[in-house]
Protein backbone atom coordinates (compact mmCIF):
# COMPACT_ATOMS: atom_id res chain seq x y z
CA UNK A 1 0.00 0.00 0.00
CA UNK A 2 1.10 3.80 -0.60
CA UNK A 3 1.16 6.28 1.56
CA UNK A 4 2.60 10.08 1.37
CA UNK A 5 4.47 10.83 4.80
CA UNK A 6 5.92 14.10 6.42
CA UNK A 7 8.92 12.62 8.22
CA UNK A 8 11.97 14.54 9.36
CA UNK A 9 14.86 13.69 7.49
CA UNK A 10 17.19 13.41 9.90
CA UNK A 11 15.14 11.06 12.45
CA UNK A 12 14.34 9.04 9.43
CA UNK A 13 18.68 8.55 8.88
CA UNK A 14 18.68 7.79 12.78
CA UNK A 15 16.30 5.36 12.45
CA UNK A 16 18.01 3.40 9.47
CA UNK A 17 21.15 3.49 11.18
CA UNK A 18 19.60 2.30 14.22
CA UNK A 19 17.26 -1.00 12.71
CA UNK A 20 20.30 -1.43 10.33
CA UNK A 21 17.70 -1.07 7.26
CA UNK A 22 18.72 -0.54 4.11
CA UNK A 23 15.78 1.19 2.96
CA UNK A 24 13.12 3.67 4.17
CA UNK A 25 10.53 1.55 3.64
CA UNK A 26 12.18 -1.33 5.55
CA UNK A 27 12.81 1.51 8.56
CA UNK A 28 9.51 2.40 8.47
CA UNK A 29 8.04 -1.13 8.35
CA UNK A 30 10.89 -2.22 11.18
CA UNK A 31 9.45 0.53 13.73
CA UNK A 32 5.97 0.01 13.06
CA UNK A 33 6.40 -3.78 13.99
CA UNK A 34 8.50 -2.35 16.84
CA UNK A 35 5.45 -0.65 18.01
CA UNK A 36 2.94 -3.34 17.42
CA UNK A 37 5.62 -5.62 19.46
CA UNK A 38 5.78 -2.99 22.52
CA UNK A 39 2.09 -2.43 22.88
CA UNK A 40 1.06 -6.55 23.30
CA UNK A 41 4.05 -6.39 25.59
CA UNK A 42 2.13 -3.47 27.17
CA UNK A 43 -1.50 -5.64 27.27
CA UNK A 44 0.36 -8.44 28.59
CA UNK A 45 2.14 -6.75 31.75
CA UNK A 46 -1.37 -5.40 32.52
CA UNK A 47 -2.40 -8.45 33.61
CA UNK A 48 0.63 -9.55 35.24
CA UNK A 49 -0.82 -9.91 39.01
CA UNK A 50 -4.28 -9.85 37.66
CA UNK A 51 -5.45 -12.66 39.68
CA UNK A 52 -3.98 -12.94 43.54
CA UNK A 53 -5.07 -16.80 44.17
CA UNK A 54 -3.99 -18.01 41.29
CA UNK A 55 -1.23 -20.95 41.30
CA UNK A 56 1.58 -21.50 39.23
CA UNK A 57 0.54 -24.00 36.39
CA UNK A 58 3.37 -27.26 36.56
CA UNK A 59 5.10 -27.08 33.47
CA UNK A 60 6.19 -30.48 31.85
CA UNK A 61 9.10 -30.27 30.15
CA UNK A 62 9.86 -32.84 26.96
CA UNK A 63 13.31 -34.71 27.09
CA UNK A 64 15.86 -33.37 24.70
CA UNK A 65 15.88 -34.68 21.48
CA UNK A 66 19.74 -36.70 21.87
CA UNK A 67 18.33 -38.57 25.31
CA UNK A 68 15.21 -39.63 23.53
CA UNK A 69 16.91 -41.35 20.58
CA UNK A 70 19.13 -43.01 22.88
CA UNK A 71 16.09 -44.66 24.82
Amino acid sequence: MKKTLNIDAELLKEAREASGASTDTEAVRLGLEALVRHAAYQRMRAFMGSEPGAQDVPRRREAAISARKAS
